[in-house]
Formats: structure tokens, C-alpha cells, sequence
């Protein structure tokens, strides 16, 4: 009985990591969707170039983390309408630190 227990106990603490890893991928994802939205509208091509293969090149190929990302994309490129842009090194060191983060999450979760 006491196996059983240990075993059930053991397969929900394995169960919940994965979605702990989702939510952080999704927050990675949306912070770098956020970047590269602001970098569309303020015409910085190097930069949503860099994110957008940043992306592709770290996250999993999935419908959801693309649909992530490109939502964060639109929301961030319509808010831009209303903000000054800001300079590009400052958006460039934003990028870089997003990276690391998606970085740090996609290879975590493998």
C-alpha cells in the first residue's frame, strides 16, 4: 500500500512540473513577442529579425508557443501607436536579456 501511495504522490509531482515549465515558456515567449512587436513599429528590421530567430531557434516548434509569441507581437506593435519609440540600444538590451531568458527556459525543459 505504502508503494502504491509513494508512486501515486510521485507521478502528481512529476505531472505539475511540466505545466510550471509551460508558464515560464509563455511568459518568455510573451516578453520577446512584446520586444519584437516595438521593434516592428519602430522600424528596427535587425532587431525583429533577431527575435523572431531567437524563437525559432530555442522555443519548440509548437501552434501554441508561435500563437504566444505573435499575439504578444500584435499587442505590443498596437500599443507602440500610442508611446515614443525608444532607442534602439536600450531595445537591443531588452532583446538580449529576453533571449537569455528563453534561452534559460526552453533548455531547462528539455
Amino acid at each position: 500500500m505504502k508503494i502504491a501511495v509513494s508512486t501515486l504522490l510521485l507521478s502528481l509531482l512529476c505531472a505539475t512540473t511540466p505545466t510550471f515549465a509551460a508558464d515560464e515558456g509563455t511568459a518568455a515567449l510573451e516578453a520577446i513577442g512584446q520586444i519584437n512587436g516595438t521593434a516592428l513599429a519602430c522600424k528596427q528590421p535587425a532587431l525583429v529579425s533577431r527575435a523572431r530567430n531567437s524563437v525559432a531557434t530555442t522555443a519548440p516548434k509548437t501552434r501554441a508557443n508561435g500563437e504566444t509569441f505573435e499575439n504578444a507581437t500584435n499587442a505590443a506593435f498596437l500599443a507602440q501607436g500610442k508611446a515614443k519609440c525608444p532607442e534602439a540600444a536600450t531595445l537591443a538590451n531588452q532583446l538580449g536579456a529576453a533571449e537569455q531568458r528563453l534561452q534559460a527556459v526552453f533548455k531547462s525543459a528539455q
